[in-house]
């Protein structure tokens, strides 16, 4: 047996989690958690993004571009001052934790650094 068990997925409370590098992965499911994430009958601490400016971003908000961004594949890039509405706040990769679509461009992911709440 082992010294600390693993503990159960928390996705499908499957009990044959193992580790994997830095993350816990559930092979029922294939669910990949960190090993100090909450289980089922804890509650996760809610993660509070912040825009360029420190005002607390949420899901559905409007936001502008503070500056300009390059977007490959596309001549021109998003001019600063550009308004994106309805923000969709997700776990992001390198730090691009909001997604939302922008005329003109389509889907896309930003990061908070870069927008300013309207």
């Amino acid at each position: 047996m082992t010294e600390n068990p693993l503990p159960a997925c928390p996705e499908c409370a499957g009990a044959y989690a193992y580790e994997m590098g830095s993350l816990l992965i559930c092979p029922e499911c294939g669910h990949e958690w960190p090993p100090t994430s909450a289980g089922p009958g804890e509650t996760p601490e809610e993660r509070v993004i912040k825009d360029a400016v420190g005002n607390v971003l949420a899901d559905g908000d409007t936001v502008t571009v503070v500056k300009g961004l390059k977007v490959k594949g596309s001549p021109t890039g998003i001019k600063a001052g550009t308004k994106v509405r309805n923000i969709r706040l997700v776990e992001g990769v390198d730090g691009h934790d909001i997604d939302c679509r922008i005329e003109g461009f389509g889907q896309m992911q930003l990061k908070s650094s870069v927008v300013r709440k309207v």
